[in-house]
């Protein structure tokens, strides 16, 4: 009877299909998209992504993720999250960004590494750690949940160092977008002046929209090329930490020869690099590009969502003090550098 029963199950085994086991995780992703969406038109300040994360850490945290969505989740995580920021380059054009002209391209990348390495080394030195350090720099210096997605997959990084990157970025963020605006008269900024200080300092795109709008349609305009010109830097900072950790890898291997080599370019970020390649090269619909949109960032919710659930938030909150002061910081100087910059261009320096 014994041996009878495990044939049967072993032959219903058999018959699933491999990707049976998965569907329980998707579908979970896709209602916590869902429920993600309303959070965020609820609360428009609270970006899509992060309420993304934030419902996944609910979730696991008050034991609603079954044992038989854990597999799905994890495919979500890992292969949703390529997609979603290979289909972000749709959203970034060369023209455009060549447009600002060299001064402004070269405040934003100065800004830019200023940021994401001075970040980093002040993480390390403060004892966060390489991963949660980098993760946080990233986020800060380029483009906020985004980038700090697409870095966690080419570094160490844990489920808890992104969910507490994405919290850092989502407070500071918040409150650099209803500060600037306030600071345009005291400082004697014209409105492409704000608009290039916005979009070279503001973490994420969304928050970068809402502090340029208080402005004008003129500066909005001008903020998001500014920031689209700092996201299309996303491609090669993955790029040279995936290099990075590869030869890390080959050094390791010498003592490990099955120690696992990662690719020296991940091929989500030539799909990335492809995409900027496609808009720049080709005339697409707007209407096309609206529906690519949509998708990317229901990818990228998806993908955040299982991160989300595999945060533990009492471990999270206990190793936040530090990570609270490195983003104060790191947004102070991402802020100052660039209002230098701003100041410099204008003569005013």
């Amino acid at each position: 009877m014994v041996a009878t029963t495990g044939a049967v199950e072993h032959s219903s085994e058999a018959t699933c299909p491999k990707w049976y086991g998965v569907v329980p995780g998707v579908l979970m992703a896709l209602v916590g998209v869902g429920l993600a969406q309303a959070g965020h038109l609820l609360v428009p300040e609270v970006g899509l992504l992060t309420w993304s994360v934030l419902l996944g850490a609910v979730a696991t945290n008050t034991g609603l993720v079954p044992h038989a969505a854990e597999p799905g989740l994890r495919v979500a995580t890992k292969k949703l999250l390529r997609v979603g920021v290979a289909l972000l380059g749709l959203s970034l054009s060369v023209e455009a960004m060549l447009g600002l002209g060299l001064p402004v391209i070269a405040l934003v990348v100065v800004t830019l590494l200023a940021t994401l390495l001075g970040t980093n080394w002040l993480g390390r030195r403060m004892g966060l750690g390489s991963a949660r350090s980098l993760l946080l720099a990233t986020g800060f210096a380029i483009c906020g949940a985004s980038a700090i997605a697409a870095v966690q997959s080419s570094t160490e990084a844990d489920d808890d160092d992104v969910a507490l990157a994405v919290a850092m970025v989502t407070l500071c963020g918040t409150t650099m977008m209803l500060i600037l605006p306030l600071l345009q008269g005291p400082l004697h900024l014209s409105a492409h002046e704000m608009g290039v200080w916005i979009g070279a300092s503001v973490h994420d795109v969304g928050q970068v929209v809402g502090a340029a709008s208080a402005v004008g349609a003129s500066a909005l305009g001008v903020a998001v090329v500014v920031k689209l010109t700092r996201v299309l830097m996303l491609g090669p900072v993955v790029a040279v930490v995936s290099a990075m950790g590869a030869r890390r890898a080959r050094t390791e291997g010498v003592s490990r020869p099955d120690a696992r080599r990662p690719p020296l370019v991940p091929l989500f970020v030539l799909g990335f690099l492809g995409c900027v390649a496609l808009r720049s090269t080709v005339v697409l619909p707007q209407d096309l590009l609206d529906r690519v949109g949509m998708v990317q960032s229901a990818v990228l919710a998806a993908a955040l969502f299982g991160m989300g659930t595999g945060v533990r938030l009492g471990t999270l909150f206990r190793r936040s003090g530090r990570a609270t002061v490195l983003a104060v910081v790191s947004t102070l100087l991402i802020a100052t550098v660039s209002l230098g910059g701003v100041h410099l261009l204008a003569g005013r320096a």
